[in-house]
């Protein structure tokens, strides 16, 4: 194993500075910020953040020139760090609660105070991008951090502007990242040292604590999924893809379940892989670039995320070398959540324009740890916004501090760490949105088969994209169906090129009472957790529930 070190001694640079600062730059400067630093590197291209990465000691190469970053004791999000500041304008509209955690203004001007006086001396390298592809519904985005690791992941996972663009951008919303800045949780009115903090009024997201660049990028995905259902706009955590027809689909699905691997077809053009918009013109992605999971990464398995991996511009985290400085990406000796960011072009197929028709498919991804859900079903509207809301799946290990193992959980609408707004806002923007185009809608299981996770076995990645690619080309429409008798969808019977066994799941375990017992425990825990979204539902939706015994 390779070890880094982290960015404790600065390096002079004062010689590669002249040539650097003749990048374009907006007219705005970092005075907003309180911050007036006399090393700030703006704009830089990914050769010259590589140099930066690697003199400053936050990165190294790989055999192929991809920069390896190890990201320190936070391999994960830390979702019990993140606030929003409580403030009059947005009190009615957040649902606060454990996930969008509510702070004060004080606390927030507390911690940027010490912040800025902490960033004053240091050398800041800040990137000036858009997310989303919809010029009429994209954000001017700001991040301003101490690594120049973080201005690179920014380069890759954003949309970048022309040099005239540059010249005109007005930040609409700026992350401040201070990694190597600690809090003092007794002091600051943080719960550790490490604090996620989004401000709307003042539109700063302050990051400290943490180098995990997870939490920059979903930290402006949290604001799009604020800003875009005030204009009518679905926001959405999925992947999508469109065929030669220009026939859209797209995938919801938390970490782990298989948005990246399944949207990557290299017989579809890809629009995106994580994070998206539904407006009355179609969807749009919101990035310009990937952050795929990298576990037991194969080329045989998925071989254009692999082939990424060798490209330079790519950064790995997290991921152990060999002697060769060939990454290993079995060793999950540092976490399982490790990951490669790179542009989207990196992709063979990517769209060119990020955009895509209506889609024609719907596919929510989960990844059941139980083994009881059939690995592809049909569902109706009605058990669509019931799933939708509910977002059933598993956290992977890794994803997030302190879990080591797959665990059950509930995320509304697939990806509630990052929803400011109720979750029936979404869902029922979804839900007008699946009446309007008449899209079909599929709950498909990347998880255990056989029996539950320690038991039975996961999916095969094979067998999961051909049922895929059936449905989607229409090839499940005409054939025999069967209703689940607990979870009520419509299960095919038979698939093309897929063992008839693994489709209905009772018929993979080796004892039908022990499934029968689990399915009837996984029915209770979804009707548990609905319970407290039964009041804004409708009677239709709260009777697509399983039956319980």
């Amino acid at each position: 194993m390779l070890i880094l070190k982290g960015p404790y001694n600065p390096i002079e640079t004062g010689a590669m500075k002249a040539d650097y600062d003749k990048h374009p730059r907006s007219h705005i400067g970092l005075d907003y910020l309180g911050l007036d630093n006399e090393e700030v590197y703006w704009n830089l291209n990914p050769a010259e953040l590589y140099e930066h990465a690697i003199l400053h000691g936050e990165a190294i190469l790989t055999k192929d020139h991809a920069l390896l970053v190890h990201t320190g004791k936070f391999t994960g999000r830390s979702p019990k760090d993140k606030f929003v500041v409580e403030q009059p304008a947005i009190q009615d509209e957040i649902d606060w609660g454990p996930i969008n955690q509510p702070t004060s203004e004080e606390v927030f001007n507390n911690l940027f105070a010490k912040v800025q006086s902490y960033l004053a001396d240091k050398r800041l390298f800040a990137k000036d991008v858009y997310c989303g592809a919809d010029e009429k519904n994209r954000l001017n985005v700001r991040v301003v951090s101490e690594v120049a690791y973080h201005a690179l992941f920014t380069h890759n996972m954003f949309l970048q502007p022309t040099d005239e663009e540059l010249a005109k951008h007005e930040p609409e919303f700026t992350v401040l990242a201070a990694p190597f800045f600690e809090a003092d949780p007794a002091v600051d009115g943080t719960r550790s040292s490490t604090f996620i903090i989004v401000n709307m009024e003042k539109k700063i997201i302050l990051i400290g604590g943490t180098m995990y660049s997870g939490e920059v990028k979903k930290g402006i995905f949290s604001i799009m999924n604020y800003l875009l259902p005030k204009k009518g706009i679905m926001a959405m955590h999925c992947s999508a893809n469109h065929d030669d027809d220009g026939k859209t689909a797209i995938f919801f699905g938390l970490s782990g379940t298989g948005k990246t691997t399944l949207s990557a077809d290299p017989d579809k053009t890809l629009i995106g892989d994580d994070e998206h918009g539904w407006s009355d013109e179609g969807i749009f992605n919101f990035e310009g670039g990937c952050y795929a999971k990298t576990i037991n990464l194969s080329a045989e398995n998925e071989p254009m995320i692999y082939a990424t991996t060798k490209m330079p511009g790519t950064i790995l985290e997290n991921v152990i070398l060999d002697e060769n400085r060939e990454p290993d990406f079995d060793d999950v000796s540092l976490t399982q959540n490790t990951r490669c960011s790179y542009p989207i072009e990196f992709i063979p197929n990517a769209s060119e324009t990020g955009k895509g028709q209506h889609p024609e498919n719907i596919i929510f991804l989960t990844c059941d740890a139980f083994g009881v859900l059939p690995p592809i079903s049909r569902l109706t509207p009605e058990q669509a916004m019931y799933h939708f809301i509910s977002g059933y799946t598993a956290k992977v290990a890794g994803t997030e501090r302190g879990v080591t193992e797959p665990q059950a959980t509930f995320s509304a609408c697939f990806g509630s760490p990052f929803m400011p707004l109720h979750p029936t806002v979404y869902a029922e923007l979804l839900a007008d949105k699946i009446r309007e185009h008449s899209s079909k809608v599929w709950l498909v299981n990347t998880g255990w088969t056989g029996g539950a996770h320690g038991v039975g076995s996961r999916m095969k990645l094979s067998f999961t994209r051909k049922m895929l690619s059936e449905a989607i080309d229409g090839k499940l429409e005409d054939v025999e169906y069967v209703k689940d008798p607990i979870f009520g969808f419509q299960v095919p019977i038979t698939v093309e090129g897929v063992p008839s066994k693994i489709l209905i799941p009772r018929y993979t375990w080796d004892d039908a009472r022990e499934y029968d017992k689990k399915a009837n425990e996984l029915a209770k825990m979804f009707v548990e957790n609905f319970k407290k979204f039964e009041d804004q539902a409708s009677d239709a939706i709260r009777n697509a529930a399983p039956k319980t015994a």
